[in-house]
């Protein structure tokens, strides 16, 4: 189907499989994700058995999450990649991250969009709460990998298989390209560490107070999206414990996950 998958492999829970997708313009990506989700579950269903993509579908093992790799390129060229800048990003990737991680907290909830999602964002468990970027901490939700004039390219760790793709990639673009510069860092001082929200209800709020999210979205789209989540979260208790409960799993798949929810 032309996917051209790189590779697939176990990853560390049980029947838990990692899926690494070749470079793709942007919306072919997107379709394909959606439609390799669409095909995945129903071939489970003929063989009697559930594919999901919650991102934490079992307590006390791993979740999935959805590492989105994005570079920027025109008429061929990288514009992500320089040989003599640090990691070799260019000027334009830096800018793109700090961008990106200025507005990171009211994003969040573009991001991760469920009430399971929040699950995943605990760096105790290897995975990326920390509003930064970095070659080699885990827990810095953009990595920066290690590239060349081909593959140069960042990696935003801290999003889960139920975001919306579109939604999640225009944001990233427009922000990444067209978002404002974040103000001076005082150098003497050392910066405090931000940490992404940990829970749903917060995620709401600083959605709601982001002055940003409103202004990328338009005001209708950006009360619809909060609305809705708002909705959604409200089916769910606000402390999440140690057990994933019922709720998690019916109502906080996206469009595709609620027409099946009565097989999971």
């Amino acid at each position: 189907m032309a996917f051209g998958n790189d590779k697939d492999h176990p990853e560390v829970g049980p029947a838990q499989f990692e899926l690494n997708f070749s470079p793709a313009e942007i919306t072919v990506a997107a379709d394909q994700i959606q439609l390799y989700k669409l095909i995945c579950r129903q071939v489970a269903q003929r063989l009697d058995f559930t594919a999901s993509f919650l991102p934490k579908p079992v307590a006390g093992v791993s979740g999935s999450g959805m590492h989105t790799n994005l570079s920027v390129t025109r008429a061929g060229r990288n514009l992500f990649y320089d040989g003599r800048g640090k990691d070799n990003l260019s000027k334009l990737g830096r800018q793109f991250v700090a961008r990106i991680l200025n507005v990171a907290d009211e994003a969040c909830l573009i991001f991760n969009p469920s009430v399971n999602a929040y699950r995943c964002l605990d760096s105790n468990l290897s995975n990326p709460n920390e509003i930064k970027a970095s070659a080699v901490n885990r827990a810095a939700m953009i990595h920066l990998p290690c590239g060349n004039e081909r593959t140069a390219r960042i990696e935003l760790r801290a999003v889960t298989p139920d975001a919306n793709l579109y939604l999640m990639a225009f944001v990233l673009l427009k922000v990444g390209l067209e978002g404002p510069d974040p103000a001076p860092v005082d150098t003497e001082k050392r910066p405090r560490t931000r940490m992404l929200p940990d829970n749903i209800h917060s995620a709401i709020r600083l959605f709601r107070r982001g002055e940003r999210m409103a202004e990328v979205l338009g005001g209708d789209m950006h009360g619809r999206y909060l609305e809705y989540k708002q909705m959604a979260s409200g089916r769910s208790p606000k402390e999440l414990g140690a057990r994933i409960k019922r709720a998690e799993i019916i109502f906080h798949h996206e469009v595709t996950n609620q027409m099946l929810w009565s097989k999971f």
